[in-house]
């Protein structure tokens, strides 16, 4: 059995909007990665699209799976304090509905308690080349809220 390993992390907070609405959590590339040796969060991306500012683009938060298996993800989440009472986080396939169309698993709504909110998620499912991956958040608070840290890992077992 082959293991194929995506593991991103960011260390610079992240504003999550109080739309009511999930939002990508968006990654570097490069150097920013704690490893990536099967090229499945690049720039230049399966279908031809080039990210220039990982900041400010979605795909930038897409992992594009370099194999059919089953895949395992884990996640891990740290909200800066705020005025929310639940914060909501989900894996989802072909989050901007690229490929495949979006879908969602694994939704998790966790009630706040005092202080910031640290919070580690895993889920297993088949994963495909072509059918991005993503984590995304959301809050419920009346203004916008620091992710301060994430980190999003897929390890593809074929």
């Amino acid at each position: 059995m082959t293991v194929q390993i995506c593991s991103l992390i960011v260390n610079e907070p992240q504003s999550i909007p109080a739309d009511g609405q999930y939002h990508v959590v968006r990654f570097p590339f490069g150097a920013g990665e704690s490893f990536d040796d099967c090229n499945m969060h690049q720039t230049a991306q399966p279908d031809g699209y080039a990210v220039t500012d990982w900041r400010h683009d979605d795909r930038s938060g897409l992992i594009w799976p370099a194999a059919e298996g089953w895949g395992s993800l884990n996640a891990l989440m740290y909200w800066d304090d705020g005025s929310y009472s639940e914060i909501r986080s989900r894996f989802v396939r072909d989050p901007l509905n690229l490929s495949t169309g979006f879908d969602s698993t694994c939704t998790e709504d966790t009630p706040s308690t005092p202080g910031g909110q640290y919070r580690a998620k895993h889920w297993e499912l088949f994963v495909h080349p072509g059918t991005p991956l993503a984590l995304m958040v959301k809050h419920d608070s009346g203004r916008s809220v620091n992710l301060a840290f994430a980190e999003l890992k897929l390890a593809i077992h074929t």
